[in-house]
C-alpha cells in the first residue's frame, strides 16, 4: 500500500489484564500510518471532523500548493503539517521547520529569504535562508502569524511569483520549496495565491475523538515506560469525556503522560487523570474523593439511565445512602433519563 492511501480504519483494541478494566476504549480510530513512523506521529479520531481532515490533507499532498493549516492552540497543526510532506511527492527529503515565533522579528527576513554576505556584522558570511534549504523538499512554517507584516507580504510575494530575494542581493531566486504554514483559525490566508486552506476543528467540537485519542496516547506511553496498556477504567472514560481541554489535544496527550509517570502502570484510573491534572498543585485528598464520587455516580447513573434504584444495587449501597451520595455531589440524575 502506497503511503498515499495508507488511512486506514483500526478495529477497537482488546487487552488482557483486569477485566474490570475492560478494553482500551473506542470507537474505532482512523489513524494514517503514513504521517510518521512513530506511534504518536499518527494522526488519530473517530469524529466527521478527522475523517475530513484526513481527506483534506491527502488531497493537498497530491499538489505542489502552499497550504494555509489553521487551528487553535494545541491542535496538532505540525502533525498534519509533517503528514502532508509524508504524503506528497516530496517525502524522499528531508522536511525544513521554521519557527516564525522563536525567530526575533528583526531576523526574520534573513532566516526566511536568507542574506549575502556582510549585511549582519555578526555573520561575516553569506546566510541560507530557510526557502533555499528546504529546496526540493517542504518548509513548514510553523505560527506563519508571528511574522512582521512586511516579511509576511514578501513571503506572499515570493510565493506568487516562485521566486525570492535575499537581502542584500540583486537577483532573484527561484522558489523549489513547498510552503505549509500554520496559524491561528483568525488568520487570514492571502487571496489568489492558490494557497490551499485546511482547518482543524478544536477537540471540544469533536468529542468522539477523545477516546480514540486517549487509548493512542496510553499505548505510546505506556511503551516508553516498559508498562503494558491495560486500558481505561470506567470512571476514568468518564472523567476523560466530561473534560473540557482548554488546551486542546496537547493538553490530553500531556494528561495522559503525566498519569502513565505518575502511576507507573498501564491501567488508568480516574484518580491518575486527576492526579495527572496539574502535577504541580495536587489536590487534598477530600478534593480527590469529591472529584472521585462525582465521576463515580456519572458513570453509573449513565449506565442506568437515571434509575436510582438500579444504580445503588449496582453500587451494594441503601438506595437512601446512595441518594445521599448523589446530592452531595450535585449530579442531576434526571439528564441521564430517556
Amino acid at each position: 500500500m502506497s503511503t498515499m492511501t495508507g488511512i486506514r480504519e483500526t478495529a477497537r483494541a482488546t487487552t488482557d489484564g483486569d477485566p474490570k478494566l475492560g478494553s482500551v476504549p473506542g470507537p474505532e480510530a482512523i489513524r494514517s500510518d503514513a504521517a510518521g513512523r512513530r506511534r504518536e506521529d499518527r494522526i488519530v479520531g473517530a469524529s466527521e471532523a478527522t475523517r475530513r481532515l484526513i481527506a483534506q490533507a491527502t488531497s493537498a499532498a497530491r499538489s505542489d500548493q502552499p497550504v494555509w493549516l489553521l487551528g487553535p492552540p494545541g491542535s496538532d497543526r505540525e502533525l498534519v503539517a509533517r503528514a502532508i510532506h509524508s504524503w506528497g511527492t516530496r517525502a524522499e527529503r528531508e522536511l525544513e521547520t521554521l519557527s516564525c515565533s522563536a525567530v526575533p522579528e528583526a531576523l526574520q527576513a534573513r532566516e526566511l529569504f536568507g542574506c549575502a554576505a556582510g549585511v549582519y556584522p555578526a555573520v561575516p558570511g553569506e546566510y541560507v535562508g530557510a526557502l533555499e534549504r528546504a529546496a526540493g523538499s517542504t518548509l513548514v512554517m510553523l505560527d506563519v502569524d508571528a511574522l512582521r507584516s512586511d516579511v509576511r507580504q514578501s513571503l506572499f510575494e515570493a510565493l506568487e511569483t516562485r521566486s525570492y530575494t535575499r537581502e542584500g542581493d540583486s537577483g532573484d531566486r527561484a522558489l523549489n520549496a513547498r510552503v505549509v504554514a500554520t496559524g491561528p483559525l483568525d488568520l487570514e490566508p492571502p487571496a489568489d495565491l492558490g494557497t490551499q486552506e485546511i482547518r482543524i476543528a478544536a477537540l471540544a467540537d469533536r468529542r468522539e475523538d477523545v477516546l480514540p485519542l486517549a487509548a493512542h496516547y496510553l499505548r505510546a506511553f505506556a511503551e516508553e515506560a516498559g508498562v503494558p496498556a491495560t486500558g481505561f477504567s470506567a470512571d476514568a472514560r468518564a472523567c476523560l469525556e466530561s473534560e473540557a481541554f482548554p488546551g486542546d489535544v496537547a493538553e490530553l496527550r500531556e494528561r495522559i503522560r503525566q498519569a502513565v509517570q505518575l502511576s507507573q502502570d498501564g491501567a488508568m484510573s480516574a484518580e491518575a487523570l486527576l492526579l495527572a491534572k496539574d502535577a504541580e498543585q495536587v489536590p487534598s485528598f477530600k478534593e480527590a474523593k469529591r472529584a472521585f464520587e462525582t465521576r463515580y455516580v456519572v458513570g453509573l447513573l449513565r449506565r442506568c439511565r437515571g434509575n436510582i434504584s438500579r444504580a445503588a444495587r449496582l453500587a451494594k449501597k441503601d438506595r437512601k445512602d446512595f441518594y445521599d451520595v448523589i446530592r452531595r455531589t450535585g449530579v442531576d440524575p434526571s439528564q441521564f433519563r430517556g
